[in-house]
């Protein structure tokens, strides 16, 4: 734990050093001054906490309790597997987020950012996440929980000139404070059933056993419920499930691109983090109701449907990545809900592949989001948009960035020998021994959500050969396109970094299948008696991962022969180079080509009821139209119907409660007179 607190030190000293760059006089001089440290700083934090993670064995536990004194609970900190595989993607991508971040603000104007604001929150949330990984108390965890969640307010409205910036910025902030809201309620029943605030005590099912022993008082059954649905809720909140995730596609095209990248690639994991950890405090191994499990999964597949289908229609590269975010949590929820029916049936295949591959998909889902996050915002600089029918082209144009976006697409379309398919391919196989369970009812819901878990991973292939196919293939569509600013090496080497993990995620699955596996044996472990049959799950998963992976490395060795054995028969030739839609006509031009909402529109006319999917066609009139116009809209009708109203609601009524407000102090003592009143005629009846 030494480095690990080392790591929390360096980042809150550059913070602190960031805080006191703030307050100064905006200059030039400042605004380099702040970069240069911000960058420096997470730089040395993340690779101290990288080697934290390291420097012991994986599976230990490590535990440390500062002599901080806190009016309730206690500053206890502690490391496990869970906690060391979480805690993988955030100085991973912190690390990688920074340096792509100080390329990026390296010539803002200090008129118009405050660059040490933005690193000193940019330090807060690393830190914030950091201690959420490893508090193991309730007060902690909270306190940890509200840095997390408050910095990235700031960070989100980072071009607060924009309306649309604020308003997304607020959308975040209230959405995370209605998790909040949540998670203070669970903590604080459970405190007040166990009489304990330190989570290491509560693990392993404690909760329950102690709301045996209180039957008398408490309904047992009901609290548990309470207890799992407001952890549900408050945690769900954070890692976008639906129908809480209205905050994502609002702050993802909002924030920055490293800050996006580091949203969706390391804070969301938070709340699914929470989910786990609840689940193995609330019951022992095994005595999980089954009902949570098919909650957990039925939950995860209709976040990952309206997520993948609310991608599909969208135009904007950010939001597009935004609600795959959605979509893939979706998935990993599915994968802890199947592990729990196989935990409440006894079936130690389906238990220790769900929670697995759950875990396995999480860390894939880090490396390849930060990816492709930081590839639209290199795409945004260089063309200065990320709407994708303005792109187009950029392949010829940005041949780096368009093989860095091509791996992170592959990746996450599940296309071996990537990091992507291994992790769906453990989800698969955990949900194909459905037909083991005892009773139709089990066997027809886990093979229907594994043709769910199929429909999804096709469409999200579909996805992103639009994603990549519409903006960087074929020919510009725009003068954004067309008149794109080159970019080096220099300025793209971070993105080698989460590239070179989506294949080795792929090439090298069965190590990382085990880091998974371990951390779910750690977290939630099955009943001794399956012990044995669920290390056999695990090995025979392991044997199919290895024979994957060798065959995607073979694959790509020859792919790469044959690119090699190209290049040295056309070195000596002459190479002619031709419009990508000649084809021997030469009036074409970029609007024959096929459009994002063109791609879509299939889509859009099968799911348009389920998912409010909306197709609009204009064309001329006569029978030789000189123009059309075809767009594909997927409003979001949570947020419309639901959340907006409530959000103004709310609004109007803190709008109505400052007349109260008025700066009279006169009227200030007579509201605490009053109240004092109140209060002792309650004392004199009680």
């Amino acid at each position: 734990m030494f480095l690990f607190i080392t790591a929390i030190g360096i980042l809150a000293a550059t913070a602190a050093l960031c805080a006191l760059l703030a307050v100064r006089p905006p200059s030039k001089a400042t605004g380099r001054a702040a970069n240069a440290a911000g960058v420096i700083g997470a730089f040395a934090g993340c690779f101290v906490g990288l080697c934290a993670l390291a420097s012991g064995p994986w599976a230990g536990q490590e535990s440390l309790r500062l002599p901080l004194a806190l009016p309730v609970g206690s500053c206890a900190l502690g490391m496990d597997a869970l906690s060391r595989l979480f805690l993988l993607p955030v100085f991973g991508l912190g690390f990688v987020c920074a340096a792509s971040g100080g390329i990026a603000l390296r010539h803002e104007e200090p008129e118009r950012h405050n660059l040490a604001a933005h690193w000193f929150f940019f330090h807060m949330l690393l830190i914030g996440l950091a201690l959420v990984m490893t508090a193991r108390d309730a007060v902690l965890f909270m306190l940890a929980w509200e840095i997390m969640s408050l910095a990235p307010f700031f960070l989100i409205d980072f071009n607060d000139g924009d309306s649309k910036v604020r308003d997304a910025s607020w959308v975040y902030l209230v959405a995370a404070h209605l998790g909040a809201v949540a998670l203070m309620a669970f903590f604080t029943l459970l405190w007040q059933v166990t009489g304990d605030t330190s989570l290491d005590a509560l693990q392993g099912g404690a909760v329950l056993a102690r709301v045996l022993e209180q039957a008398q008082a408490y309904s047992g059954p009901g609290l548990l419920t309470a207890l799992f649905v407001l952890a549900l809720v408050g945690f769900g909140a954070k890692a976008g499930l639906a129908p809480l995730h209205v905050w994502l596609p609002e702050a993802h095209p909002a924030a920055p691109s490293h800050v996006s990248a580091l949203l969706s690639g390391a804070m969301i994991n938070a709340g699914f983090y929470g989910i786990i950890r609840s689940v193995g405090m609330l019951a022992p191994a095994g005595a999980a109701p089954e009902w949570w499990g098919w909650a957990l999964l039925l939950l995860g597949l209709a976040t990952g449907l309206m997520g993948i289908l609310k991608a599909t229609a969208q135009s904007n590269l950010k939001r597009l990545l935004a609600y795959s975010s959605v979509e893939n949590m979706g998935l990993t929820v599915m994968g802890l809900g199947a592990g729990l029916i196989g935990q409440s049936c006894g079936n130690a295949w389906i238990a220790v592949l769900g929670f697995s591959g759950a875990l396995l998909h999480m860390l894939n889902h880090s490396a390849f989001k930060g990816l492709l996050f930081l590839c639209a915002g290199e795409v945004l600089h260089a063309t200065g948009t990320v709407r994708m029918q303005h792109l187009g082209g950029l392949q010829k144009r940005l041949p780096l960035l368009g093989a860095a976006f091509a791996i992170g697409a592959a990746a996450i379309a599940c296309l071996p020998p990537f990091n992507g398919f291994a992790g769906e391919l453990v989800l698969g196989l955990s949900l194909l021994d459905g037909p083991a369970l005892f009773g139709v009812e089990r066997q027809v819901g886990l093979l229907l959500a594994l043709a769910g878990l199929a429909c999804i991973s096709g469409l999200a292939a579909a996805l992103y050969a639009k994603a990549y196919g519409i903006a960087f293939l074929g020919e510009p569509r725009s003068g954004f396109a067309a008149s794109v600013h080159p970019l080096s090496w220099r300025t793209l080497w971070p993105l080698a970094l989460p590239a070179a993990v989506c294949l080795a995620g792929g090439l090298a699955a069965p190590c990382f299948f085990d880091l998974a596996a371990g951390a779910a044996q750690s977290a939630l472990p099955l009943p001794p008696a399956f012990q044995q049959a669920g290390l056999a799950g695990l090995a025979q998963a392991h044997t199919s991962l290895a024979a994957v992976a060798k065959i995607g490395g073979a694959g790509l060795g020859l792919a790469l022969f044959i690119l090699f054995v190209r290049r040295c028969l056309l070195k000596k030739r002459a190479v002619e180079s031709m419009p990508t839609w000649g084809c021997g006509f030469q009036g074409g031009s970029a609007r024959i080509q096929y459009t994002d909402a063109a791609f879509s529109e299939p889509t859009a006319k099968i799911f348009a009821p389920v998912m409010g999917l909306k197709t609009h066609l204009q064309l001329d009139e006569g029978l030789f139209p000189k123009g059309g116009q075809l767009s594909v809209t997927a409003p979001d009708r949570l947020r419309s119907g639901l959340f907006t109203p409530l959000f103004t609601a709310v609004e109007n009524l803190c709008n109505a409660c400052k007349v109260i407000q008025h700066g009279k102090i006169h009227l200030y003592i007579l509201y605490i007179l009053a109240t004092l009143v109140a209060l002792l005629v309650w004392g004199l009846h009680s």
